[in-house]
């Protein structure tokens, strides 16, 4: 049986899921966005930051989205901020699908990551992600321009949102262009944190 696809993002509370510019990443806002998920044990365990950490409901949330996850889906803008940051062993530990137009030999690293570059289109790059996953879900990794292409093509099947308590006043909003009329959302579950509240709906067509 095939498994869901699904998004999970940090947002601010006016919308915005990164800065504009990709030399930001990694700045004060962003920080402070994603202040929940830093101390969480399993969070700093994956990305070899020594050992732990918090444990509790915020840590189980972020245990459960990697283990769900056969495969991941992302854009050319995030793989491209990603192999600057992140470490030898990427974090994802699985085959990773990126949109992009260039065409590259697979990259795999250390830990089980291997990138794959699809240079035909989104449907294609679900596609291969699909059958890497198995009976496990596909992840749209971000950034916010991908993850509104399979919004928009009714191709994603639940995200979960953790709302922080942050405000931007610019950069990538997650929703802007989004096909309202064809969009509809049905709430799954709602859990507060003391640093986010994660929001968790399916999608379906209205």
């Amino acid at each position: 049986m095939a498994g869901k696809v699904f998004f999970s993002v940090s947002m601010s509370l006016d919308g915005f899921i990164a800065p504009e510019s990709p030399e930001d990443l990694m700045g004060k806002q962003w920080r402070e966005l994603q202040q929940w998920i830093f101390p969480q044990r399993f969070f700093r365990e994956n990305l070899g930051l020594g050992e732990g950490g918090e444990e509790g409901r915020d840590n189980d949330i972020v245990r459960e989205t990697f283990e769900r996850t056969g495969a991941s889906v992302m854009g050319k803008r995030m793989f491209d901020a990603g192999e600057q940051m992140w470490p030898e062993e990427a974090p994802f530990r699985t085959p990773v699908f990126v949109v992009t137009h260039e065409k590259r030999d697979p990259w795999e690293r250390p830990g089980g990551t291997i990138f794959h570059f699809v240079n035909d289109g989104i449907e294609t790059a679900l596609d291969l992600a699909r059958q890497a996953a198995g009976d496990r879900d596909v992840r749209i990794a971000g950034g916010g321009a991908t993850i509104l292409e399979y919004v928009n093509a009714g191709l994603v099947d639940e995200f979960s949102i953790a709302l922080s308590p942050v405000l931007f006043g610019s950069g990538i909003r997650l929703f802007e262009g989004v096909d309202a009329a064809r969009v509809a959302l049905e709430p799954v579950r709602t859990e507060p944190s003391p640093r986010v509240t994660h929001l968790t709906y399916t999608v379906r067509e209205r």
